[in-house]
């Protein structure tokens, strides 16, 4: 048996708590930026922080869609506090994206609608709308404008 003593009195135990601390503090921002890094470039990691028009092409083209550098519109939305059935559904269909419209009950919100030029099979008709609100991107949906249309999550695109 070995047994080792050792005296400490404040400013040692000052010292060693605060060098704790500051590994601790290095070891938290050296994973975020290895997250971070990791991330970089990858166009199935959806970044939702926005500030301009110009960021959600940036998030879209990051998805790997082609579209216009203007929106087709822009329409400044309320989302309902009560969701019926529909925004339900549509809810249900942001989640499967990681987003949820239900933390933004009742608020303003920003949707931009562009045109997608590299949907596989559609050469026209087919849309991103993409929900904004308060400097993120909370939501959002790829659809077919035509009557027999489809609409589903926001998703990277994959060739071929």
């Amino acid at each position: 048996m070995f047994i080792v003593t050792a005296k400490l009195n404040r400013k040692r135990a000052l010292a060693i708590v605060i060098v704790i601390a500051l590994l601790l503090c290095a070891a938290i921002i050296l994973a975020a930026r290895r997250d971070q890094a990791a991330n970089q470039g990858n166009p199935g990691v959806l970044s939702p922080e926005t500030e301009t028009a110009a960021d959600v092409v940036a998030f879209l083209e990051n998805l790997g869609w082609q579209i216009g550098p203007e929106p087709i519109e822009v329409q400044e939305i309320l989302i309902p506090r009560e969701f019926n059935q529909v925004y339900e559904a549509y809810n249900a269909l942001q989640q499967e994206a990681g987003f949820n419209l239900a933390d933004y009950k009742g608020r303003p919100a920003v949707r931009y609608t562009h045109e997608i030029l590299n949907y596989p099979g559609q050469a026209e008709g087919v849309v991103a709308d993409v929900l904004v609100a308060e400097g993120r991107i909370i939501g959002g949906a790829i659809q077919s404008i035509q009557v027999d249309g489809f609409i589903h999550r926001l998703f990277p695109y994959e060739d071929g």
